[in-house]
């Protein structure tokens, strides 16, 4: 199906975004791309931004295939050359229990595209990670790896894990790498690394990489090692002492959870070892009327705060406001800004700072 306009678009396709570098030109040249995966059509959305006006304009021959089904996120490799599609896929047509299915899903996998001059995509190779259900992927630090979450481990449905892939700078290949911190004795190599049960989410901060475990509200880190390696945090996992974790995200000296089960935010700082402790005072509950928090962003300057939530407590209205909470950041705490909350349009989830 051919999506012509872009109202429509916005409505089948807007699951999440990306940039990418284009040509640079000057007065209404092309300085970048934006593509849009969509999970209705299985399709990705193209536009080219314009120097001039920033203005949006398809680019030509899209909407692309996302070479599979249900694809929640992309990654674009620096220089923008690469763009790594994660398709989740859907439950098999033999399987009725996700966490007990062994079975790799229908159209799941991570596909990488290489990027014409136009901005236009084409599918060079598919990959599959090791476990079921890829729900996430993230580069390393140094755009040399890629990270996949899969929901459900290959050997015990009850925890999830995550595979690594080496990227070849030239063509963009992706090369599986073996977890040889855990080498059973008299076995290969495991070709994945175990993380808590039910993980939703992974953010990669520094030299360390933590995962949010929905089952138990644990996070598990890992620290960065040579050759894609993930090495296992001595301390084990984090316990936030929270009630339900929507996200995880920050910068390379701090992570932010959001907890919607309490509307609060989790501010902690990364220590040695990726360890983990609090910062910024603490525990801190989220602005007054607002609900249900699912992301978050550290400026650039480290100076401020932002929340996304998707729903207000506000009943004098037929409907849940959504709205941004702004923080100033400071060591005893984190302080309102003026305005705070900003209205926003509903249901958002994701955010993105130029």
């Amino acid at each position: 199906m051919k999506l012509s306009w872009f109202g429509r678009l916005a409505l089948a396709l807007f699951a999440s975004l990306a940039l990418g570098l284009g040509m640079s030109a000057c007065g209404g040249g092309t300085i970048a791309y934006i593509w849009v995966p969509g999970t209705q059509y299985n399709q990705i959305a193209a536009f080219k931004v314009d120097d001039y006006t920033g203005n949006l304009t398809q680019t030509p021959h899209q909407p692309f295939s996302s070479q599979g089904s249900n694809p929640p996120m992309l990654l674009v490799k620096t220089g923008g050359r690469y763009v790594y599609v994660l398709n989740e896929g859907t439950l098999p047509a033999n399987c009725t229990v996700a966490s007990t299915c062994t079975t790799e899903w229908t159209g799941s996998g991570i596909t990488e595209f290489s990027v014409g001059g136009d901005g236009s995509l084409t599918a060079q190779n598919t990959y599959h990670s090791q476990g079921y259900d890829p729900i996430w992927m993230q580069f390393d630090s140094s755009n040399n790896y890629l990270y996949v979450l899969d929901k459900y481990s290959a050997d015990n449905g009850a925890n999830g894990s995550i595979t690594v892939f080496s990227i070849d700078p030239s063509t963009g290949r992706l090369t599986l790498v073996l977890n040889t911190q855990s080498v059973p004795p008299n076995s290969p190599a495991p070709t994945y690394w175990t993380v808590g049960g039910s993980p939703l989410m992974m953010k990669s901060a520094g030299a360390c990489l933590f995962t949010v475990n929905s089952a138990d509200q644990t996070i598990t880190p890992y620290s960065q090692g040579g050759g894609g390696q993930l090495v296992n945090v001595t301390t084990g996992n984090f316990e936030p002492h929270a009630n339900r974790i929507t996200s995880i995200n920050g910068n390379s000296a701090n992570i932010i959870l959001t907890d919607a089960g309490a509307n609060t935010i989790i501010p902690l700082s990364i220590g040695g070892s990726c360890s983990l402790g609090s910062a910024f005072g603490g525990t801190t509950a989220n602005a007054p009327g607002t609900a249900n928090p699912v992301n978050s962003l550290i400026d650039t300057t480290g100076h401020y705060l932002y929340i996304l939530n998707q729903s207000s407590t506000n009943t004098t209205t037929t409907t849940q406001a959504s709205s941004i909470s702004g923080f100033l950041i400071q060591s005893t705490g984190l302080s309102a800004l003026t305005g705070s909350p900003y209205t926003v349009d509903s249901g958002p989830v994701c955010m993105v700072e130029d």
